[in-house]
């Protein structure tokens, strides 16, 4: 792709070619393309949904874009100068493509079809469209304090995906996120001189675009713990921080095993850098794949706009970005790429391969849970390449679990528990995901990403899906059975499209149980559960003969549970009730052979299940 953003006229125009390689089993008759900037048409289906666009109200602590009417913002969306296909073959040249354009997506018709397992074949596409403003949303261009920054996403037309599950997958950019084709990137960005431009992968012609001091501390950074500036916040005012001080400059990036590339540029960035430090290759040849070259050291790396410098503020962006991703890499999968970014700008909280848009106001522990949850949708789906239109607990529910250890263990927890927006805001997870269960309109995990309500997304799509696999970890399973689970699905799916059920499928086999009632209670319904102990008495009406106790499921969601017995002498006695106790019946019988009086007689004594009824778990003894 070799593309050029003129920010006087606040336009972007590329010229690009697709290779695309059809590895399917089928012969393909059309080709399916994603046109995303179409969504701010006039006539965009979603310009008549009925709601205020793509602005997003602004995070806990956040000052984001206002949210504005779609009726006053719009664009042409793309507006495509020529489509030309071509085979992939030695002087083959490229001819005008018979397509259709309808709302985002484009069906390119072939005259010949593109043969299974193997053939290739080149899209030639030329067009331009004019740049979002602060109501884009996801991708924009805004005033900062001393210059425009522009986030720009979505910015080329990329393939669908075909699979083995619907064909091809062309839902509509409505408003949730994206199902992309992985691939090989080559793109060129030309800005105005004074301009740094960050953007997904390696910077590969850094001697054109950056000056001596820049890339040696760049270098610099590479070996260095601590945050390097690169520009410094004095620089960003002095020309002399750029290699030249006239025209334009050509950007060029590379990214392999990479299902999207995005960037961002701006003349008032500061810019600062350190190392990320990976876990050692294991050399068994199960290594994942990755675009590092051999010894390269990745990059945890922030820009950001003078006034969110600030040690309250992105000053330690790139502390937060760096730790994030070590911890990340260690405790599930292995970074793969040469970069990670953090960008103040416009597009708060969006996410993409290799870099993320944050707010430029975000501070303390806001910047610091929205850098690692952004950056963990690295994993979920960067990595891992579900369906965000379609499944959004495998992208922000699965995210928001790892962010969960990130709080606990970035500087001993100074920013842990997490509990924010995302995650059981007000409180214990147990109590506060009740207010999900028992709300008759929320709608179950497994219900398409288009169809959540604002005010039920995030509970549903990432609270309770981060919830789910809590239960899953610390109830269910345990840690060593689901971190080597969830370790394995991430693995056997890196640079893959998951279904929900192949989800279920690796935890159930690679977990060793059957797990088919917690699928159906927590993901494919929304049942609630309210243990209560009904009665006890002692056996033979002594004592030392023990005490029988009747413990009832009242409600069809099940899970295992601890009851726990407490003497008068002081000591205690458990009992672990497996998910297998309430699957035929809803009462059970334990009995405790300790044979000494009984005080209270407890199920959940621990307050780690989201019991619906919490009056009923006690029971005191005569």
């Amino acid at each position: 792709m070799h593309a050029k953003l003129d920010p006087v006229a606040k336009v972007l125009t590329n010229d690009e070619v697709i290779t695309y390689t059809n590895n399917s089993p089928d012969s393909l008759d059309c080709l399916w393309i994603h046109l995303e900037q179409n969504t701010y048409r006039k006539d965009a289906r979603s310009a008549n949904l009925g709601n205020t666009g793509f602005g997003r109200p602004p995070r806990p602590g956040q000052t984001a874009a206002p949210v504005t009417t779609r009726a006053d913002n719009h664009t042409e969306g793309f507006v495509l100068e020529s489509v030309e296909v071509s085979p992939v073959a030695p002087a083959a040249k490229f001819i005008k493509a018979n397509y259709i354009v309808d709302d985002t997506r484009m069906q390119v018709r072939l005259a010949t079809p593109l043969k299974p397992h193997g053939a290739q074949l080149r899209i030639h596409i030329k067009y331009h469209y004019a740049i979002p403003g602060v109501w884009g949303g996801r991708t924009s261009w805004g005033m900062a304090e001393h210059g425009e920054i522009y986030d720009i996403a979505q910015w080329y037309p990329r393939m669908c995906v075909y699979d083995d599950l619907r064909g091809w997958d062309t839902l509509p950019y409505i408003g949730a996120e994206f199902y992309l084709e992985y691939g090989h990137f080559d793109y060129f960005v030309s800005v105005p001189w004074n301009f740094i431009l960050a953007g997904s992968g390696e910077l590969m012609n850094p001697a054109d675009v950056l000056t001596h001091a820049q890339i040696e501390r760049l270098e610099q950074a590479r070996h260095s713990d601590k945050t390097v500036y690169i520009r410094t916040p004095e620089e960003t005012s002095d020309p002399a921080s750029r290699p030249k001080q006239t025209g334009s400059l050509t950007w060029h990036f590379r990214m392999d095993h990479t299902r999207d590339v995005v960037f961002t540029a701006s003349p008032t960035f500061v810019w600062d850098a350190a190392r990320i430090n990976l876990p050692p290759k294991s050399g068994d040849g199960d290594d994942p794949p990755n675009s590092l070259p051999v010894g390269e050291i990745p990059l945890a790396m922030s820009v950001y706009p003078l006034e969110s410098v600030g040690q309250e503020g992105w000053s330690r962006s790139t502390e937060y970005v760096k730790d994030a991703v070590e911890h990340f890499s260690r405790r599930w999968y292995p970074y793969p790429w040469p970069a990670a970014i953090n960008v103040a700008g416009f597009s708060t909280g969006m996410e993409y391969p290799g870099i993320v848009f944050d707010g430029i106001h975000d501070q303390s522990k806001e910047l610091f849970w929205i850098s690692a949850h952004e950056i963990g949708h690295d994993w979920f789906p960067m990595i891992v390449g579900s369906n965000e239109r379609r499944w959004a607990f495998m992208d922000e529910g699965f995210n928001t679990f790892i962010d969960i250890f990130e709080s606990d263990d970035f500087d001993h927890g100074v920013y842990g528990p997490k509990r924010d927006g995302e995650y059981s805001a007000d409180g214990n997870p147990p109590d506060s995901i009740l207010k999900v269960l028992d709300n008759p309109d929320a709608p179950i995990i497994l219900t398409r990403a288009d169809a959540f309500s604002g005010p039920l997304g995030h509970p549903v799509q990432y609270f309770k899906g981060a919830y789910g696999n809590v239960l899953l970890r610390e109830q269910i399973l345990g840690p060593q059975r689901f971190d080597y689970a969830f370790r394995r699905y991430i693995r056997e799916w890196a640079y893959k499209h998951p279904a929900p059920s192949d989800f279920f499928r690796t935890m159930a086999s690679e977990g060793g149980e059957d797990l088919d009632y917690f699928w159906r209670g927590w993901y494919m319904n929304n049942w609630t559960l309210d243990l209560a102990v009904e009665s006890a008495k002692y056996v033979n009406n002594d004592p030392k003969d023990g005490v029988s106790v009747v413990v009832a499921n009242l409600r069809p969601l099940v899970l295992p549970a601890t009851l726990e017995v407490a003497y008068k002498d002081g000591s205690t006695a458990r009992i672990r009730i497996p998910a297998e106790a309430w699957l035929s019946k809803g009462t059970g019988t334990f009995v405790f052979r300790e044979g000494k009086p009984v005080a209270t007689i407890t199920v959940d004594p621990d307050h780690v299940l989201p019991d619906d009824d919490r009056s009923n778990n006690l029971l005191t003894m005569p």
